[in-house]
């Protein structure tokens, strides 16, 4: 007898901090039940016969409401309840989440000599993502790179990028980013606000943040994939030289476009291939 019911996000992850209220027709309150680590919900008191409304909460949630209808036999059989995230926008099921390199690219985009585009894009990374069971705008992602990592393709390229008049690699080797805020900003979307360091410079700087979800991988980890936007000014971070090769077009654009696709593996570590 009494109340059962299974509560999940809507890509199926268990909401082990949710909590069940049901109240009868008068809107007096005669069960109230929290979920475990699974995300299932047992309470075992007996319930008249009748019309009852089943509300189910958790912290950065939606809240959601329904009916159910209680029988003889005393139980009310809620079975799952999905919940979406506070403002539509999803995110992995709590905890740490390590970035997998193997899986991921760190690339950035820089206009040529206003007509065309230089891609480049750095080798050698790492990172970790925490998402906060409580407050998910509370999440927190750090990563680091190796500036003399960077491949655009070409090694005379590469070779001025590592120099003092651009990354300037010897002086400054890390470029490393760490956030100090989400915001939803759609379903499945984000901003994430933090701090970019680029040649010792401290640079505010937002992601344009997408979460395509999760699934199982073959070495028996589970992966969250994600996409991530942003635009540098080069001059922000005292990366000042350029030529001018005619009527004042430069040789590279100020701007540039950084993207990321990052898969994440949950826990602290990456699992053996």
């Amino acid at each position: 007898m009494g109340l059962t019911a299974r509560v999940r996000t809507r890509d199926g992850w268990a909401v082990s901090h949710a909590v069940v209220t049901v109240t009868d027709m008068t809107g007096t309150q005669v069960v109230r039940a929290e979920a475990d680590a699974e995300g299932a919900v047992r309470d075992t008191t007996a319930l008249a016969p009748g019309a009852y409304t089943v509300i189910v909460t958790a912290v950065g949630y939606a809240p959601t409401a329904s009916s159910t209808i209680v029988t003889a036999s005393g139980r009310a059989e809620i079975g799952s309840v999905v919940l979406a995230r506070q403002g539509g926008s999803e995110l992995p099921p709590p905890g740490p989440w390590t970035i997998d390199p193997a899986h991921s690219s760190v690339a950035a985009v820089a206009q040529h000599l206003g007509i065309s585009s230089v891609h480049g894009r750095f080798t050698d990374f790492a990172g970790r993502i925490v998402i906060d069971p409580r407050d998910v705008t509370a999440s927190r992602v750090e990563a680091v790179i190796k500036a003399a990592s960077i491949d655009t393709g070409n090694g005379m390229r590469d070779g001025h990028l590592k120099s003092p008049d651009f990354l300037d690699v010897e002086a400054y080797p890390e470029i490393t980013y760490r956030s100090t805020g989400l915001t939803p900003a759609g379903p499945d979307r984000w901003t994430v606000h933090g701090d970019l360091t680029l040649r010792g410079v401290v640079r505010p700087v937002d992601l344009a943040l997408a979460y395509s979800g999760t699934g199982a991988d073959p070495w028996g980890g589970t992966r969250a994939a994600f996409r991530a936007t942003a635009e540098l000014h080069r001059e922000d971070f005292a990366m000042n030289y350029n030529q001018v090769v005619q009527a004042g077009i430069a040789a590279i654009g100020a701007t540039l476009k950084v993207e990321l696709d990052i898969q994440a593996v949950r826990g602290e570590s990456l699992p053996r291939a």
